[in-house]
């Protein structure tokens, strides 16, 4: 390999690829480079055919290489990875998921090549970096004692406006009956499925993965806990999250089976309450607090929304009264974070797929949750509580 080669591959392994945030020599997606006199060549190996990035990756290498040196010309030829590429490359992102040797995963199985046995010896899979308690990831919970509060709407607009913060945000639509956040979020296509493993989709900069990606819209899921708890279980498992600054997991209304398996699957776990200003509704989100509590999970904040609609004549109007975020803050010990007005492009954009801090950047609903955002972020994680460590 000549010297000038060598510097080519160099700098095109360093690429990054932006579905996975790894360099594409770790991924196993550059198969050769080869330079003759100004002139280089890649051949790239994508996982599937229709890879989401492949056009960003293929201008990303091309100025790569023209950026060495003596290099005039570039030409890119690119093919779908074979099986055993595939698996290598499988075997590589579990690794990264869960911070394992090599030594390790062949141990415990971690992939045989066709996309089964990842168990560790049993049927226990590994747990992801970002669910460790010493991972800096930061997994919320927002929640609410019943539905029609919005929770759903804050969810999608908070992780948003976290990903314009500059964070990794992935967001786990945990509300397996009442999925709505490949719409609201307006994904444009499904979960990469490889093998035994799931790559969720990215929009606005937000990771999500979703019952809805898996089941028509129409179509009832009808399960009862053991199997619910299984799926939630998977989507942390089995899906390369990378490792995300935030997962916002959108829980079901209640206190039901799903609170029961978030409280297992994911011990540290920050809980945010959804509610509106009317009494009725604050008695509600208090019983969700006090669930969340009783599963050991820490309850951070209470975010109020639809707290008044602003009329053009530029008049606040309570239309669900006034009060109740803030009473529920104070029963609980913990700050209001935010007051969420009632903005017809908020529920727009519900519909549209297009969340309202990104049609309406400047406007009142999108400058509240930027600054949740940066509320939330300072905050800092909760502290974790362990009984062998209390003193007696």
């Amino acid at each position: 390999m000549s010297a000038e080669q060598a510097v080519v591959e160099a700098a095109v392994g360093a690429v990054r690829e932006p579905e996975l945030d790894l360099a594409l020599s770790e991924l196993g997606m550059v198969r050769a480079v080869r330079t003759r006199r100004h002139r280089c060549a890649v051949v790239l190996g994508f996982p599937t055919a229709a890879w989401p990035s492949g056009n960003e990756v293929l201008e990303a290498v091309r100025a790569a290489a023209l950026g060495v040196d003596g290099i005039d010309e570039v030409s890119i030829e690119h093919g779908v990875m074979d099986e055993t590429e595939r698996a290598s490359l499988r075997r590589t992102l579990r690794l990264k998921m869960t911070g394992e040797t090599d030594d390790e995963a062949e141990s415990d199985g971690a992939d045989d090549g066709h996309g089964h046995g990842h168990g560790h010896g049993h049927d226990e899979a590994p747990v992801p970096l970002f669910l460790q308690p010493e991972s800096a990831t930061r997994v919320i919970g927002i929640s609410s004692g019943k539905g029609g509060v919005g929770k759903s709407s804050v969810t999608v607009n908070l992780a948003v406006a976290l990903a314009q913060a500059g964070y990794r945000v992935g967001i786990l639509d945990a509300d397996v009956y009442g999925f709505s956040m490949p719409k609201m979020l307006g994904c444009t296509r499904d979960p990469i499925v490889l093998g035994d493993m799931v790559i969720p989709t990215a929009s606005y900069g937000v990771r999500c993965l979703s019952m809805g990606f898996f089941v028509p819209d129409d179509q009832p899921v009808i399960w009862r806990g053991p199997m619910l708890h299984k799926a939630i279980e998977q989507f942390l498992t089995d899906a390369y999250w990378g490792q995300p600054d935030f997962v916002l997991v959108d829980m079901p209304p209640g206190t039901g089976d799903v609170a029961l398996s978030l409280a297992q699957v994911m011990s540290k776990a920050e809980i945010l309450v959804v509610t509106t200003p009317q009494p009725a509704a604050q008695r509600v989100a208090q019983r969700s607090a006090y669930a969340a509590r009783k599963l050991k999970l820490s309850v951070r904040g209470v975010i109020e929304n639809m707290s008044w609609f602003t009329g053009d004549d530029g008049v606040r109007y309570e239309l669900f009264g006034s009060g109740g975020g803030a009473t529920v803050a104070a029963d609980l010990g913990v700050p209001l974070l935010a007051q969420v007005p009632l903005v017809p492009l908020l529920r727009q954009g519900g519909d549209d797929g297009v969340p309202v801090a990104i049609a309406d950047p400047d406007g009142e609903a999108a400058a509240v949750f930027a600054a949740l955002a940066e509320k939330l972020a300072s905050l800092g994680p909760a502290r974790v509580y362990r009984r062998e460590l209390t003193l007696r």
